[in-house]
């Protein structure tokens, strides 16, 4: 869940967009146009893929080594199998998906690209500081790393560095919806989808001003918005004709989706045993081996303590807030776990439910259906890598819930998660090489993980085989 949204950084992106050339949404690859005016820009949008998204094997490494099983490394394993990779993955859990991608609000948020990192974002945070309720929690600790990653966080906030970084996370995430797409029109997965867009809500005029502004700086960046009046957004989610607080609309993000996760990663996993590779669970990884600067493999220790080395030709690093741990020496990832909260509640009035996804965009909550259970999840909360529960935050969700949908949930039978995130400081995560030869990186989505996963795994693999990805994002190489 994205907690600050600064309309300088939308609007400063569109102003140099109105300079560029012509981009193809579809593959996000600039073309130019023969007699066409610098100032003139037009998005081309897909609503469907337009092409295959297998990728040529001609470099592939033989034997790659995945380390993790949430959705980077079940979509990277997926892709490399596809390619012709032999393919080991290795986590420390019983099966995929059973730690950041566990319990996620459920959005695929292309609507949201805007980075933490923005000009408003320190003010906002020193307003928060010391509150509990804080969509933001702050616990101020003797960590370096923490402070290290708020000095980088700091200078990311440079207008023009947010600029770049909200370009780059619009244009990874389109290409990321369309092979979302791709994968569930090919392999027919199914994870409790919802294809009826994200609904912002806007409960004050001056919410609904800068949405106005917020939708034309989306559009710039080829992602497709339309304002609702209370009307209109009652009219799309019927649920919100009883809401008790003011609503003067919403903004509705209609190409956006919802789905459950882990429902995901599991169904994929699936696909990827079934195309070739293999999972190895309940190894916890210790560290990486070496053949003098290349890395060779990794030692892995399982649950009765017997050590394993496995050997590859290459090893990509998808283990979130525990990749800097194994990053080799002088490879600052600059990742930092950010604890996201959730509350999954069944539905006991399936008529009253909502049917889309929203986005409190005041209180900083999404909420989504997944089958006969709603999702609502939200706050952040820096604390190093405590993953002990606070009940504040918690109930807080279900307190929202209870308020906007009275009697639609069984509020006693609520399952709690929280989970570590891996923030950058620029939201920007690692694809692509490393300093050392061998190794690949697929980490540092933060919040965005479920929204970009697809495409970052996509492209990886174009780039372990030689190639470029069809993106205009700063990838390693």
């Amino acid at each position: 869940m994205r907690f600050i949204s600064d309309l300088r950084v939308l609007a400063a992106v569109e102003r140099r967009l109105s300079r560029v050339r012509t981009i193809d949404a579809s593959t996000c690859a600039p073309r130019g146009s023969h007699g066409q005016s610098r100032a003139a820009v037009r998005i081309r949008l897909a609503s469907r893929p337009q092409r295959s998204f297998r990728v040529p094997s001609t470099r592939l490494p033989h034997r790659v080594l995945v380390l993790g099983a949430g959705l980077a490394g079940v979509t990277t394993a997926w892709y490399l199998a596809q390619a012709g990779s032999e393919v080991t993955v290795v986590d420390r859990q019983a099966g995929a998906g059973l730690e950041t991608s566990f319990a996620n609000g459920g959005q695929i948020s292309v609507s949201h690209p805007e980075p933490w990192a923005n000009p408003a974002a320190p003010m906002t945070v020193l307003k928060w500081l010391g509150r509990e309720d804080a969509p933001l929690l702050v616990r101020p600790r003797l960590d370096p790393d923490l402070w290290r990653w708020a000095l980088a966080f700091a200078v990311e906030c440079l207008p023009h560095r947010a600029e770049r970084n909200t370009r780059a996370i619009a244009s990874l995430a389109r290409h990321s919806r369309l092979c979302l797409r791709a994968l569930r029109e090919s392999l027919d997965l199914q994870y409790d989808q919802r294809t009826d867009g994200i609904l912002h809500l806007l409960r004050t005029p001056q919410e609904w001003a800068e949405a106005g502004r917020r939708q034309a700086a989306l559009g710039w960046l080829g992602i497709t918005t339309e304002r609702l009046d209370r009307a209109g957004s009652v009219e799309r989610e019927p649920a919100l004709a009883d809401d008790p607080d003011p609503l003067e609309g919403a903004l509705l993000a209609a190409d956006d989706e919802s789905g459950d996760a882990h429902k995901f990663v599991q169904a994929l996993a699936d696909r990827a045993r079934q195309g070739g590779a293999s999972f190895r669970f309940g190894r916890e990884v210790l560290s990486l081996e070496r053949s003098g600067q290349r890395v060779t493999g990794a030692l892995v220790r399982s649950a009765d303590g017997a050590l394993e080395r496995l050997a590859a030709d290459a090893v990509v690093l998808c283990l979130g807030s525990f990749s800097p741990r194994l990053a080799p020496a002088g490879e600052r990832l600059g990742i930092y776990p950010v604890k996201g909260y959730s509350v999954t509640v069944p539905i006991i009035d399936p008529a009253r439910a909502p049917r889309c996804s929203l986005t409190e965009e005041s209180r900083r909550i999404v909420c989504s259906r997944l089958g006969e259970q709603m999702r609502v999840a939200g706050t952040a909360e820096l604390n190093g890598f405590d993953l002990s529960p606070n009940p504040l935050r918690s109930s807080s969700l279900l307190d929202w819930l209870d308020r906007h949908f009275p009697g639609v949930c069984d509020r006693q039978a609520a399952t709690h998660w929280c989970g570590l995130r891996p923030a950058t400081p620029s939201n920007i995560p690692h694809i692509g090489a490393s300093r050392s030869a061998g190794l690949w990186l697929n980490t540092g989505h933060g919040t965005l993980g479920w929204t970009l996963a697809c495409g970052s795994a996509e492209s990886l693999v174009r780039l372990m085989s030689g190639g470029m990805p069809e993106v205009n994002f700063p990838f390693r190489r």
